[in-house]
């Protein structure tokens, strides 16, 4: 699931806002910074974020990045890929466009780890993962290091269905 373009969401409704509302909360609870839909099971276009700089939880709904400059270089881990991260090179600045929850138009100017985050959350829901920015030597010994640790760690249940998709603990 995690490998596949989510689609376009088409209406915003109380489910979606349900939904949203449980993201935030599994994505504070991994902890995190961003958590898309896919991550959860939900092939939709988009995302909850929430960088902690007073600004509190959004959403951004079908999002698309318009413009994009420079480059950054900065450690980059991901919830779906626990434990596990790296440098990563990307743009330092994008322009993001899409929606909120209450369906006005958003367009953001985004900077350094903003534009990383918009950037990671906008590659799960095209389905490329954070290994895919790694070389080739880089994915294989980062492969190797989840295989280890999931052979390593004891089976237990990882998952909890919470509402209409699947919770992380």
């Amino acid at each position: 699931m995690l490998r596949q373009r989510a689609d376009e969401v088409t209406d915003i409704d109380s489910r979606l806002v349900q939904l949203c509302d449980d993201m935030l909360e599994t994505m504070y609870e991994a902890p995190g910074l961003g958590l898309a839909a896919p991550q959860v099971g939900v092939q939709k276009r988009f995302f909850v974020y929430d960088l902690g700089a007073g600004d509190g939880s959004q959403v951004l709904i079908n999002p698309t990045i318009t413009e994009s400059d420079g480059e950054w270089e900065y450690y980059e881990g991901c919830l779906s890929v626990p434990g596990l991260g790296f440098d990563i090179v990307r743009p330092k600045t994008v322009h993001i466009t899409g929606v909120d929850l209450d369906g006005n138009e958003v367009s953001i100017e985004a900077d350094e780890l903003l534009a990383r985050l918009f950037q990671h959350e906008l590659d799960h829901l095209d389905g490329v993962l954070l290994l895919d920015h790694l070389d080739d030597d880089q994915r294989k010994e980062a492969k190797k290091a989840l295989r280890k640790r999931v052979m390593a760690e004891p089976v237990q249940e990882d998952l909890e269905t919470s509402g209409s998709f699947l919770k992380f603990r």
